[in-house]
């Protein structure tokens, strides 16, 4: 059988790829459900592919290439609106040179070849475990049993003590997640191994992210300001009231109900934290931990604005250079993972 390239899955008819797809099964962990054939569509790339559910969990069939990966250059060039902001925000830190900035910022140029792989819809966390009420009073200090009982009665909707215990609003319920300081890559590694299931690398993960867009965002090079971000709200409101300046009062700002634009599902049906503060793990080719899709925050948190603080979320090819400066402890309570099926005998 030819390699499962985008190309090629794309010419198949509908009927061709559900038998593909029911066949997928048999190479995967027992458990594993087919769900059937959907079309997702965003930033100018489509894939109807297929779905499938594990555990009451979605993934999503995608199918390999052989892409470019990496940033050095402008594919169509940043609009005025981004380069005056990109220009303004970095020169305070008395950097000039804009494209060395951001290839500074980049994972090198390179060739690389993408196995069709099913691949988690939804990321999971590291760091926190979720837990009934019951478990989470059975094995937590008396002081927790008030706390979770006061944000019961408050308004918020939700409750972090560092590296203890989160607790978040969810209708009539409360979800309780707890923090797990022992968990380790090795013991991550072996669980999904003994699964049968693998980690996504950085070559794969860029190219589920931006499906092998040659832009700087998987929708262009200059940035969207009407989105709605996580931490910002909408930057058209954002505009509006401050204008030019970064330093915003998110207090004037009425939150609203629509989702947050970079959670939303790609043109693979994959959703992604689309926040800096949180990261997703993927591995290099030697086994070391790369993180991808944020950097812990450390732009946001200096003080710049939507365009350089999101440049990590929202950048299809970032690599954080300091990353090899933490230790796993440093990343547990802020990184993410997927899981994925890497579908060999199909190439």
């Amino acid at each position: 059988m030819e390699a499962l390239t985008r190309a090629i899955w794309a010419g198949l008819s509908v009927q061709e790829k559900e038998e593909l797809l029911q066949g997928m099964i048999a190479l995967c962990p027992a458990g594993m459900e087919y769900i059937g054939v959907r079309t997702f569509e965003r930033f100018g790339q489509r894939t109807e592919t297929g779905v499938f559910m594990y555990a009451g969990r979605e993934f999503v069939f995608v199918p390999g290439d052989h892409v470019t990966l990496g940033w050095r250059q402008w594919q169509e060039g940043m609009n005025e609106e981004t380069s005056a902001d990109l220009s303004e925000a970095i020169s305070e830190y008395g950097i000039e040179d804009v494209d060395s900035f951001l290839a500074s910022q980049m994972s090198p140029v390179r060739e690389a070849a993408i196995a069709p792989m099913l691949v988690e819809c939804l990321t999971q966390s590291l760091g926190w475990i979720d837990v009934t009420e019951e478990e989470a009073l059975a094995g937590h200090e008396p002081g927790f049993a008030a706390e979770l009982e006061k944000f019961k009665h408050s308004d918020l909707k939700g409750l972090e003590q560092y590296q203890t215990f989160r607790l978040e609003r969810q209708g009539e319920e409360v979800r309780i997640q707890l923090y797990n300081e022992e968990f380790t890559l090795e013991a991550l590694l072996e669980e999904q191994a003994e699964a049968g299931f693998g980690l996504l690398t950085e070559d794969e993960w860029e190219y589920v992210y931006g499906g092998g867009c040659r832009t700087l965002f998987p929708w262009g090079d200059s940035f969207d300001y009407t989105m709605k971000l996580k931490h910002f709200g909408r930057l058209e409101e954002l505009t509006e009231i401050v204008g030019e300046t970064v330093e915003m009062d998110l207090s004037l700002v009425a939150e609203d109900e629509m989702p947050y634009d970079l959670e939303q599902p790609n043109f693979f049906g994959l959703q992604f934290a689309g926040d800096p503060y949180k990261v997703e793990l993927t591995m290099d080719c030697s086994g070391e931990v790369l993180p991808k899709g944020g950097d812990g925050g450390e732009m946001i948190c200096g003080g710049m604005g939507p365009l350089v603080g999101y440049l990590p979320a929202s950048a299809v090819y970032y690599r954080n250079s300091n990353a090899s400066e933490l230790d796993w402890e440093d990343w547990l309570d802020s990184m993410y993972y997927r899981r994925v099926i890497r579908l060999t005998d199909l190439t």
